[in-house]
């Protein structure tokens, strides 16, 4: 400044106020017209025009066109720059001297440090949150030991060593002779491959990196690994959303919210350990293509898709979820490019590779599940084309082609809604499977398929089962909502369609509430940071600012440019402050300001972050309570805690060890489908139905069997070829899932294919009871006995422990089955069906002996099976 005044160039805001004022009276006297072209001119950063461009000095010039003149008459706000990207055409002139290009310099360097430093911070936190969600899923492997829970994961995991130990195309052709007996089952083309390729992969690799670990144990681990991908993914969805900071939060939640703890612990080696993550990254892929309307994303979006066809049946909530935002979008006037590079290829290549997968085939065209999508598919091409024309054509011929694009199109959505119906109707289910059906309508599947009613984890949850699963979360899912409506975009807008359907199928489903838990997370990681960022802005503005007018003055006449800039602050009028504030309704409003007013007192900030610490607090020891106790134990081994002390009850382990070593390799063994994929895998041995449930005709055989009297059940076992059978009773030690208390599914699902079998001839005065005032029927069927054998020896009274009396036929014996093994705890039994009776001289008689033989000829005793 002083070398200006030395050259004789007057200051900065001279210049600027000079030229201000000048220009203007230039204007008027040239008229008033539309626009004419100026010179911006920087000065130290200021603002001013001339009519032609000075020569002085050398600064740099930009040709900028603006509107009549007369909007330069009231001046900007003090200190307020004009941004040079603004549509607004004003230009504002700044009061006060900025700082030099040094100082911006510097400040830049440093936003870039900052920046720096919070991507390295944010990646260090993303690593934080991938060792909490593999760690918390460890419980169950150091409580225990390494070893696969549940029912399903021992199918995979003994399809897993079978693809292991024999290739991919032996895989894709394997037909399984142990199971479904004497059907079989093509296991290539009935089964989702997507976890058994990625373990299989994993397994390949590491031992290719000489790491030999067995497969058992990759595959155990699984599911913990892909819960950390699940975070992450999280993470890129709400990011993508609402910023980093509210991805960081929801990642966080969901490494821990117990309903996906629940499948995805160490050694839950199901379908959902791999799809969770599938299904959250392919609807991030989708976010991020509807943000950008990049192809790259959409290609990449259809392979995630089909990863998640590949993995999980649950595949058919994508591609009804994402056409119903489709659908949303264009309802509500959000139609874009971006919406259709998001949606067509996703619809196009994802059908096409959903196509190639052997499970679903032809299904991707054929069933009601995918029709949504054509659809929707077909409504956006529509809109595309109105778009289009419309910026052909003039309004006019607009209408005309807008009437006969309506008549044709209208046509031919008859026509193939004709066609449509004319294929569901052709359906017994409409083109439905059963469990989409139960779906839509709740009640089908208690009144058409009570095999699908049958299993747990398909009935509806109770209103415990949420607080247990989502916990806190279920109070935060609706701030969260709110947040996403300030602003409403379309990530925000998918994000609470997401949630809302996923609460509709949670209500149906209990095992639904997995595809409830991600939205939850994110809706709740939004709200957490919303909550955080304006309680936190309190504590940012208390400091002292340079808005407030907090701090001394300076010299008015010093040569820093920051100085003079205070000084120039401090000398603003209260009469000037009046005018600048009431310019400024015609102008943007400050950020800072908006920020400022939005900012609550300390005192009640304080209190609601501490509230709010105290509620994440009481989610995380809840969140590791539910990971260390109530989903750590496998179902395969048993636990319980009583005054004596900790028990362990391991008789599955034990009933399965003995028959794979004291049965022959080829022998059939018949229990509740249950327990099919455990007795193949465990014991090696072929079984007549397992957990598959593809053949309802099969199952309801076997529960015919085991609800019949024993002679006729021997008859059905024995045109079986069974020789054992084996069945689950928790009498003794209290486990509540036994197959008495899974007796009348049995009932049902053999009643409805075999009219024989009545629900009510097991039922007294409409109650299921095994006392004394239990039916005969039920007293005399077969599962009753095989049960009950000898339980009145145990204590002398024959008392339920889980049915809480006691039973009503104490003393019995069998005829046409013996008892081979009891587990120590009574919790398997096995019986071996005796051998078949000869017919000598019309009577029935034990294959040949040499005292029977005895007894015949001497006219001995009669023959006790007469």
């Amino acid at each position: 400044m002083a070398q200006q005044q030395a050259m004789g160039i007057p200051d900065g805001r001279h210049i600027s106020r000079a030229m201000r004022f000048g220009g203007a009276k230039a204007g008027e006297r040239r008229g008033k017209r539309k626009s004419r072209e100026i010179w911006s001119v920087g000065v130290c950063g200021n603002m001013c025009t001339l009519e032609d461009p000075p020569t002085l000095f050398p600064v740099q010039y930009s040709k900028v066109q603006t509107p009549n003149t007369k909007k330069f008459d009231k001046p900007p706000p003090p200190g307020r720059r004009p941004s040079p990207s603004s549509s607004d055409p004003k230009l504002f002139f700044s009061a006060a001297m900025p700082e030099p290009q040094s100082s911006v310099a510097s400040s830049g360097s440093v936003d870039r440090l900052r920046n720096a430093f919070g991507g390295v911070l944010c990646i260090f936190t993303l690593l934080l949150i991938g060792v909490l969600a593999f760690s918390i899923r460890l419980f169950s492997v150091i409580k225990y030991e390494s070893v696969i829970h549940e029912f399903d994961p021992y199918f995979n995991y003994r399809v897993t060593q079978f693809l292991s130990r024999n290739g991919i195309y032996e895989f894709w052709n394997w037909f399984d002779d142990r199971t479904w007996y004497p059907l079989g089952r093509v296991i290539g083309g009935t089964v989702y491959p997507g976890l058994t390729l990625t373990a299989g992969t994993i397994w390949w690799l590491l031992n290719s990196l000489n790491i030999p670990l067995s497969v058992e144990t990759v595959c155990v681990f699984t599911a913990p690994v892909f819960s950390v991908n699940a975070s992450w993914a999280t993470y890129l969805l709400t990011k993508e959303t609402k910023g980093p900071g509210a991805g960081l939060m929801a990642a966080t939640i969901l490494a821990m919210v117990p309903s996906y703890i629940s499948r995805s612990v160490a050694g839950s080696y199901d379908n959902e350990a791999v799809a969770i993550f599938a299904l959250i990254f392919t609807f991030y892929l989708y976010v991020k293509t509807l943000n950008t309307g990049s192809l790259f994303y959409a290609a990449l979006n259809s392979l995630s898709y089909f990863y998640m066809v590949c993995s999980w049946g649950g595949y058919t909530f994508i591609i009804n979820l994402i056409p119903m935002h489709v659908l949303l979008c264009i309802v509500t006037g959000r139609y874009s490019s971006r919406l259709y590079i998001a949606y067509a290829p996703l619809v196009v290549l994802g059908t096409l590779l959903a196509a190639s997968v052997p499970v679903v085939g032809f299904n991707a065209v054929l069933t009601s599940e995918h029709f949504a999508s054509f659809l929707v598919f077909i409504i956006l091409h529509v809109v595309a084309l109105v778009y289009y024309i419309k910026g052909l054509l003039t309004p006019r011929l607009f209408k005309v082609a807008m009437t006969f694009v309506i008549t044709v199109g209208l046509a031919v959505c008859f026509a193939a809604a004709a066609i449509l119906i004319a294929l569901i109707a052709s359906s017994p289910t409409k083109g439905w499977s059963g469990r989409s059906l139960s779906l839509l309508d709740p009640t089908y599947a208690s009144k058409y398929i009570p095999i699908i009613a049958s299993v747990s984890e398909h009935q509806p949850p109770t209103w415990p089962s949420y607080f247990m699963d989502i916990n806190v979360l279920a109070f935060l899912v609706p701030a969260g909502i709110v947040s996403c409506f300030l602003p409403l975009s379309d990530a925000s807008s998918f994000l609470v369609l997401y949630l809302v359907t996923s609460v509709y199928f949670s209500g149906v489903m209990v095992r639904l509430m997995l595809v409830l838990a991600p939205a939850a997370c994110i809706l709740s990681g939004i709200a957490l940071s919303e909550a955080f960022g304006v309680l936190t802005r309190s504590m940012k503005f208390q400091r002292p600012t340079l808005d407030d007018g907090s701090f001394t003055a300076g010299d008015g006449s010093s040569d820093t440019p920051t100085n003079s800039e205070m000084g120039l602050k401090e000398k603003t009028s209260k009469k000037n402050r009046k005018k600048d504030k009431e310019s400024e309704g015609s102008s943007p409003v400050d950020h800072r300001t908006e920020e400022k007013l939005l900012v609550l007192p300390c005192g009640p900030s304080a209190v609601g972050i501490m509230l709010l610490t105290i509620l994440s607090g009481f989610y995380v020891i809840h969140c590791v309570w539910a990971a260390a106790e109530a989903y750590s134990a496998p179902s395969i081994v048993l636990t319980s805690r009583s005054h004596d002390g900790f028990h362990v009850f391991d008789d599955f382990r034990e009933a399965y060890g003995w028959l794979r070593h004291n049965t022959d390799a080829d022998d059939k063994v018949a229990s509740w489908w249950d327990y099919g994929y455990q007795t193949t895998a465990m014991a090696n041995r072929t079984v007549i139905v397992d957990n598959n449930t593809w053949n309802n005709t099969h199952i309801a055989t076997v529960g015919t069997a085991m609800a019949s009297p024993e002679k006729v059940a021997w008859e059905i076992f024995n045109s079986l070829d069974v020789k054992y059978v084996l069945v689950i009773f928790g009498g003794l030690i209290g486990y509540p899932s036994d197959d008495i208390n899974k007796f009348l599914w049995m009932v049902r699902i053999g009643g409805g294919v075999f009219p024989q079998i009545k629900e009510a001839d097991y039922l007294k005065d409409g109650n299921y009871r095994v006392d004394a005032h239990s039916t005969p029927t039920m007293l005399n069927s077969l599962m009753y006995k095989l049960c009950y054998y000898r339980f009145v020896e145990t204590d002398g009274k024959g008392f339920d422990r889980v049915r809480r009396y006691e039973i009503g036929k104490k003393h019995f014996k069998l005829t046409h089955f013996e008892e081979v093994f009891t587990t120590h705890h009574w919790l398997v039994r096995i019986y071996k069906l005796k051998p078949q009776k000869n017919r000598v001289r019309g009577k029935l008689k034990f294959k040949s002996s040499s005292k029977t033989s005895f007894m015949r000829k001497t006219g001995g005793k009669k023959n006790p099976w007469k």
